[in-house]
């Protein structure tokens, strides 16, 4: 797989420094572009971004409307386009973005109604959700107000945007601390986009929501009781996306919206059938579940990886598994592998791990197994 940071690329500096050429006067094409590649390389994906920013942003005239004007005659013509549309001679779109709109974030405090209008223009083709969060940080009604009418765009990447550039705490972002601390300003948004037609939008709702979950639980589970109320299947899939986290943690007032009751179980297990796992192998479980209950359950099933961590204690992980549905008296048995192969977020560490399973926000059982390191 290609690095990530090679979406800013030597070729996306060479379209950028040509249209900073067509309409800027009296542009050094060469020395820009030959200060750029020479520290390029040796960057990351968002260090790459700032340094096209600083460079475009010394290059451009101080003036904020000509500066914006510019900016704006360099964009892709067609709107609607995804992140990995390519840069070319029509335009810029796509990554190619990133640093165009860091300078508005970083340089446009002056004039939020332009910057936010340009901004705007810049998410049509790609995503500027990163860099309208100054503006909501700096003044966060003033920057809502203007943003709020957007809801009612055609464009889909501008009605994402009032959700996804409004996130309390968007990866790679700024974090808004003011929406942290309460965010009641953006339900209203965030409720009339839940049923837009884009998957698009409602995925961003949904992890909007689930931002505030981390911090708000129980007003997340208030909405999520109030939006699965005559729920479509779409939006009841936007609530259950938003709600993965609490469901994960056995939030009760979360399940409860769900209609998800405190099991009534006889759980045998997780039995592991390989006690001993070599990395890049799996680990074989099995349970079984039996009603002690006098009515049907809906059960919503995970399973937790205890894994070790450096210090040597262990921290759990929950995994979603499946959802059933059970009888009086009825006995289900359910088996999984899970692979234990590298992955960016986790460091793996041999010894000893567990397994048990979570039911309807309820822990079941505790099975140890061996995880075998290479060179170990």
């Amino acid at each position: 797989m290609e690095p990530f940071k090679n979406n800013i690329s030597p070729e996306l500096v060479s379209v950028i420094a040509f249209h900073l050429d067509k309409h800027l006067t009296g542009f050094a094409r060469r020395d820009f572009e030959a200060g750029i590649l020479e520290r390029l390389d040796a960057l990351e994906l968002k260090q790459r971004a700032q340094l096209i920013a600083d460079e475009t942003h010394a290059a451009l005239p101080e003036n904020l409307a000509e500066r914006y004007r510019i900016l704006e005659a360099m964009l892709f013509p067609d709107e609607g386009v995804g992140i990995d549309a390519p840069s070319d001679e029509r335009g810029v779109r796509g990554w190619g973005l990133m640093p165009l709109t860091r300078i508005v974030g970083e340089h446009g405090l002056a004039d939020f109604e332009a910057s936010l209008a340009l901004l705007k223009e810049m998410t049509k083709r790609a995503t500027s959700e990163f860099d309208v969060r100054p503006f909501l940080d700096a003044d966060q009604d003033r920057a809502l107000a203007i943003m709020s009418p957007w809801v009612h765009e055609k464009s889909v990447h501008v009605r994402r945007l009032v959700s996804e550039g409004t996130r309390p705490r968007l990866p790679w972002g700024i974090q808004l601390k003011q929406l942290i601390r309460d965010p009641s300003p953006t339900l209203p948004l965030l409720e009339n986009l839940r049923d837009d037609p884009e998957e698009y939008v409602r995925r961003s709702v949904a992890n909007h929501l689930n931002d505030i979950a981390k911090d708000h639980p129980d007003l997340v589970a208030e909405v999520a009781a109030s939006w699965l109320k005559d729920a479509d299947k779409n939006r009841h899939k936007l609530v259950r996306h938003a709600c993965r986290t609490l469901i994960k943690q056995g939030h009760e007032p979360t399940l409860t919206a769900f209609g998800l009751k405190p099991p009534e179980l006889l759980v045998t297990g997780p039995d592991i059938h390989t006690k001993t796992v070599h990395f890049g192998e799996k680990v074989s479980f099995q349970t079984e579940i039996a009603s002690t209950s006098n009515e049907i359950q809906t059960l919503v099933i995970d399973y937790v990886v205890h894994f070790k961590k450096a210090n040597g204690s262990l921290a759990p992980k929950v995994f979603k598994w499946t959802k059933a549905s059970i009888a009086p008296g009825e006995k289900i048995t359910l088996e999984r592998d899970h692979p234990i192969r590298p992955i960016t977020t986790r460091q793996y560490y041999g010894g000893d791990q567990a397994l048990s399973l979570r039911i309807n926000g309820k822990d079941f059982g505790y099975s140890e197994f061996q995880l075998v390191m290479p060179g170990s």
